[in-house]
């Protein structure tokens, strides 16, 4: 989604909310907690060309101690386009974390496009 922008806007009481700026029709987007999707996600046009808003309700199941991390994407092109980081429990060096996690999660969907691919080659 070349010239697409999602801008995060505020969590309050376990909703994610977001304005996503650019789309040319309404977009097709995904959220993904361990690969798993994460049900609720909704996008609804705001009355301005090419806005929408992003609303995510956050589940107790992608709570847990330790830094977790949702992935927003767009289904066609699995582009990321913005991620929520969860830290809970001990706080020390919650930043590096966080941005390890993402990496994790990133590196997880890479592997699992990767694996598909190679079994459409046949190999």
């Amino acid at each position: 989604m070349a010239g697409v922008t999602l801008t995060r806007t505020r969590l309050l009481a376990g909703v994610w909310e977001g304005i996503l700026t650019g789309a040319k029709a309404a977009p097709t987007l995904e959220a993904l907690h361990r690969d798993r999707p994460v049900e609720g996600l909704s996008v609804t046009e705001t009355g301005e060309p090419g806005r929408y808003a992003v609303r995510l309700p956050l589940p107790a199941e992608v709570l847990a101690e330790g830094v977790e991390t949702v992935l927003i994407r767009d289904r066609a092109t699995g582009e990321t386009l913005d991620h929520v980081t969860i830290a809970a429990g001990p706080a020390a060096e919650a930043d590096l974390r966080a941005e390890v996690a993402l990496l994790r999660a990133e590196i997880d969907l890479l592997k699992a496009a990767f694996r598909r691919h190679m079994r459409s080659q046949g190999g």
